[in-house]
C-alpha cells in the first residue's frame, strides 16, 4: 500500500516496535519542500499516552537513521492512528469489522474511492458493505484505507 520508502521503514520499525510492545499501525512519508515528513502511527493495547509516545520517538528515531532512507533531513511525527485509523494488513480489515471505512483503490469497476460498512475479509478480498450490496474488493487493489471517524456528542453530559 505504500512506495519503496514506506516499505522499507514499515520493514525496519515493525519488529522494534514488537520488540517494545507497540503496534506499528503505519507509516507515511510526506515530501515538501526539502525535508521530508515521516508519519509513523503506533499503538499499544493499553492506550497510549503522552510518555510512552515520548520513548517510542527515540528508539524509532534511532532505527530510522540506522537505515537510513533519506540523504537529507527529514522530520519525524510518533503519534497515535486517532479515531482516522489507518488500516493496512489483513488483520486490520478483520479487527475492525462493523466499522464505517473510506478505501481508494486502483481503478475498480470505475471507481478509486469507496465508503461503506467494513465486513472483513474472504480470501484476498476485503468485504464491503455499500449502498444495501457487497463488494468485493481485491486487497492487492487497495492503496489507502481508513476507518471512518465520528465522534457522537448526543450521550455528552454536561455537568
Amino acid at each position: 500500500m505504500g512506495t519503496k520508502k514506506v516499505e522499507t521503514l514499515i520493514t525496519a520499525l515493525e519488529p522494534v516496535a514488537d520488540s517494545h510492545g507497540f503496534e506499528l499501525v503505519d507509516v507515511e512519508v510526506i515530501a515538501q519542500g526539502s525535508a521530508p515528513t515521516i508519519r509513523v502511527y503506533i499503538d499499544k493495547a493499553e492506550g497510549l499516552d503522552i510518555d510512552s509516545i515520548a520513548a517510542a520517538n527515540a528508539w524509532i528515531g534511532a532505527e530510522i537513521e540506522r537505515i537510513d532512507p533519506f540523504s537529507g533531513t527529514y522530520i519525524l511525527e510518533v503519534s497515535s492512528p486517532g479515531i482516522d485509523r489507518p488500516l493496512r494488513k489483513p488483520e486490520h480489515f478483520m479487527r475492525y469489522i462493523g466499522e464505517s471505512v473510506i478505501l481508494q483503490t486502483n481503478p475498480l469497476d470505475g471507481r478509486r474511492k469507496w465508503t461503506g460498512t467494513l465486513g472483513g475479509m474472504d480470501g484476498d478480498d476485503v468485504l464491503l458493505e455499500v449502498d444495501g450490496r457487497t463488494e468485493r474488493l481485491a486487497f492487492s487493489a487497495i492503496r489507502k484505507a481508513r476507518i471512518k471517524g465520528s465522534v457522537d456528542f448526543k450521550g455528552r453530559k454536561d455537568d
